[in-house]
């Protein structure tokens, strides 16, 4: 899975990337590959991980490369990711959640792992 998020080691931000941390095991479990992008700068992701013990990559993107290639639009007049996020499969996309939770972001992956196993 990749998400998005705007800024890291803000409230919203620190909710949806702990919720991920909190269920790392049980997603890897399943075979979950968890990414974090925003637009913060290296040092700022590496604080971000260390700091909230994120045992999952974060990708700095301050160029909006990766975002571009997604298709997530920058947060109106700033350089910041809207919150997404994408679960892919074999090469493709088979969910997409345009306004990701934030507390709740393990919980929608799990839900939707359950669905696509049906």
């Amino acid at each position: 899975m990749v998400y998005f998020y705007p800024k890291a080691d803000t409230p919203g931000c620190t909710k949806q990337a702990c919720s991920l941390r909190d269920a790392y095991a049980d997603l890897t479990a399943q075979g979950v590959t968890v990414l974090g992008v925003s637009t913060d700068v290296p040092a700022d992701q590496k604080k971000f991980q260390e700091k909230f013990n994120l045992p999952f990559d974060l990708i700095a993107d301050p160029d909006a490369k990766v975002l571009e290639a997604f298709g997530v639009e920058k947060m109106a007049g700033r350089n910041l990711a809207s919150r997404q996020a994408f679960l892919i499969s074999k090469g493709r996309i088979v969910w997409h959640d345009g306004k990701a939770s934030t507390d709740q972001q393990a919980a929608d992956i799990q839900r939707e792992l359950a669905a696509l196993k049906r």
